[in-house]
């Protein structure tokens, strides 16, 4: 089949058997290797980008299905400058949220859905609806200081989440 793919800005067309996954259209076909095969079941978040702002896993999604705009952990800062790193993964270097760095891209991508849906109220609030994201070095705690520290820093600016809901940079 031939698919066309909107990946972190650029439009790309592919032509993939119509059983390849997103996750393997990304890695595979588009050498975008951030998002991790984990479970290969869509029960560990290791492999979770953003489709419009939105979590996914493209784990359990076909490609030839797929629209939208796609991130991935790569898509976050500006490959053309010397743009620091996205706030999520400066919060994640600074609170010491990843150990193997493993399951890291899934969590910071969903980390900024977290926060941009409006889910980061509280700490409990936080490991709520990032449950969906294991880490077997057991990161957690640092996790969520990382999603206060991005949240905190977002609302004392009274800025806009990084990305918005529809996955726009602003």
């Amino acid at each position: 089949m031939n698919v066309s793919l909107n990946v972190n800005g650029a439009v790309h067309a592919l032509d993939l058997d119509a059983r390849v996954t997103l996750l393997d259209a990304l890695r595979d076909h588009l050498g975008l290797t951030g998002a991790k095969k984990g479970c290969d079941e869509g029960q560990c978040g290791a492999c979770t980008v953003l489709i419009d702002g939105r979590r996914v896993l493209p784990c359990l999604m076909f490609a030839a299905g797929t629209t939208g705009a796609i991130t991935t952990i790569e898509g976050l800062c500006d490959s053309d400058s010397d743009a620091a790193l996205h706030p999520m993964q400066q919060a994640f270097l600074e609170c010491d949220a990843f150990q193997c760095g493993y399951c890291t891209p899934g969590q910071i991508l969903s980390a900024i859905a977290c926060i941009a849906e409006g889910h980061a109220d509280t700490r409990d609030e936080i490991r709520e609806y990032m449950s969906g994201n294991l880490c077997r070095c057991a990161a957690y705690p640092n996790i969520v200081a990382a999603v206060e520290k991005v949240r905190d820093a977002s609302s004392s600016r009274n800025a806009k989440p990084a990305l918005s809901p529809t996955g726009e940079r602003r």
